[in-house]
């Protein structure tokens, strides 16, 4: 396949709200799909060029001021100036076809059945360790290993029961795993918020169309807290747990709280007596079952990990330890996190499940490894290096838009803490209309895809596309300025 055949040349023109619109050298995703445009897609593209920019620039103006009164936000603690900030919406649709979503939903359930497999056998007969398919130090001296899952056995043998995969789109248009996210994975509320509003502002482009719906994530997110809650228990009481108003992402607390009809608790609403878990109520106390737990494991028990902790509740893992509560998810799943795990999934998921990945990983080389430190530091002008622990865009280094300096105080990083680092080229991620200040423009995008799992593993039919609104930018986290857009899966 050509690249002629698979990319409009960048003076392509279109009509009416895409007059101006520049295909650059990158896969657009609504403009240069390869072959016969979807009826959809080309659907979606009819109904924009219809439609005015300064009316669309109305209706952002009039959804952003929406979801600003609504407290839809998120906190940036690093300003100083602007704490709780909107994650910036923008109206134009990304559309991902009925066979592209087949792709993405079997390839995220394989992943998350291998990331169960594995995390049960790290903590149990650690057979990947001892074949060689992953070297043991990288696990067992994990920060994020945690020594009381040792020998723990969880209903179903679940560990991850909310995931996000991030997933990005390369320059032939193929969807690559990033990262997973194993932990406390945030944004779903923003895929159904951005519903919402795309359904009020722009029903004209909707109307008619197949469009899959998100309304079912609080309910099946309720039914998997229950699958998993302890045996024998006929009505699970089911909370949400947050640190508090306080939290960046309080307001997907209050949120999903409410999509599951459960209560919203903080750590002193609860407390643990003879090893059992109950909510302080008006009408006395009430047993707790399955707990969604919002904040890291070291904040969860001050008697088990951080004794500083304010956030815990006393006694809540020694709880869970005898089986009498579900923590979703489990302790310990940041090992999954780990960027430098990542670089083994495509092995881990042929051991475990005897396939080839579906959806295929970015190339990764691994700094704490001599062969991929000296690959790193001879090629650091080319790659993006990630610290394996942070997330949201902070810490890492894009080479070809770093400047010299950067590099060399980069290189000076690299070489004191190799372990802390992992490098991968610089992917050209897709394209999407978005609107901009000079009208709409290519901008850059990811997508998160959230997968539940009890009984077996749910994918949420749409996911949060989070779009990099500085011209040129491949960073689209919102804490580094990205904004996010409706992510429309079309049925079959």
């Amino acid at each position: 396949m050509s690249d002629a055949t698979l990319h409009a040349p960048s003076s392509t023109q279109f009509s009416g709200l895409l007059d101006n619109y520049q295909i650059p050298d990158f896969f657009c995703e609504l403009m240069n799909r390869e072959g016969p445009l979807p009826p959809a897609v080309q659907c979606v593209r009819n109904r924009l060029a219809s439609l005015d920019l300064e009316e669309l620039r109305r209706r952002t103006t009039a959804a952003e001021a929406q979801l600003y009164r609504m407290g839809i936000t998120f906190t940036v603690y690093s300003n100083r100036e602007a704490i709780d900030r909107i994650l910036p919406f923008d109206a134009i649709p990304r559309v991902i076809t009925a066979r592209e979503w087949d792709h993405i939903e079997r390839g995220v359930q394989q992943r998350i059945q291998a990331l169960n497999l594995f995390l049960h056998d790290i903590y149990h007969d650690r057979h990947v360790l001892r074949d060689g398919i992953i070297p043991a130090e990288l696990v067992l001296n994990n920060p994020n290993y945690c020594a009381a899952m040792i020998g723990l056995k969880v209903p179903g043998g679940v560990y991850v029961h909310v995931s996000g995969t991030d997933l990005i789109r390369d320059r032939d248009g193929r969807f690559l795993i990033l990262e997973d996210n194993a932990r406390t994975p945030s944004g779903v509320s923003y895929v159904i918020e951005n519903r919402h509003m795309t359904l009020r502002l722009m029903p004209d482009l909707a109307s008619g169309m197949p469009i899959r719906s998100v309304e079912e994530y609080g309910p099946r997110l309720h039914q998997t807290l229950c699958e998993v809650a302890p045996e024998g228990v006929v009505d699970p009481q089911v909370v949400l747990l947050s640190p508090g108003i306080y939290n960046s992402a309080y307001f997907e607390h209050v949120f999903l709280s409410r999509e599951m009809g459960v209560p919203l608790v903080e750590g002193k609403d609860l407390f643990v007596d003879n090893h059992r878990v109950f909510m302080r109520t008006v009408t006395g106390p009430t047993p707790v079952h399955a707990i969604y737990r919002r904040l890291n494991d070291e904040f969860l028990d001050p008697l088990a990990f951080n004794p500083d902790s304010l956030l815990g509740v006393p006694g809540l893992i020694e709880a869970y330890r005898r089986g009498n509560v579900t923590l979703a998810n489990a302790l310990g799943t940041g090992v999954a996190d780990d960027k430098a795990v990542y670089a083994y999934m495509p092995r881990i998921i042929r051991y475990y499940l005897g396939e080839d990945p579906i959806l295929d990983s970015v190339d990764t080389h691994i700094c704490a490894e001599p062969d991929g430190l000296a690959y790193t530091l001879a090629n650091l002008d080319k790659l993006v290096v990630k610290p394996v622990g942070e997330s949201g865009g902070y810490g890492l280094i894009i080479g070809p838009h770093a400047t010299a300096a950067e590099l060399d105080e980069f290189r000076q990083k690299l070489l004191e803490n190799p372990a802390n680092y992992i490098s991968q080229p610089v992917i050209g991620l897709s394209v999407t209309p978005t609107l901009c200040p000079d009208g709409v423009e290519a901008r850059h995008v990811d997508l998160r895809p959230f997968a539940l799992t009890g009984r077996a593993v749910w994918v949420l039919p749409g996911g949060l596309s989070r779009v990099a609104l500085r011209k040129g930018s491949l960073v689209v986290n919102s804490s580094q300025g990205g904004g996010s857009k409706d992510t429309w899966v079309m049925a079959s």
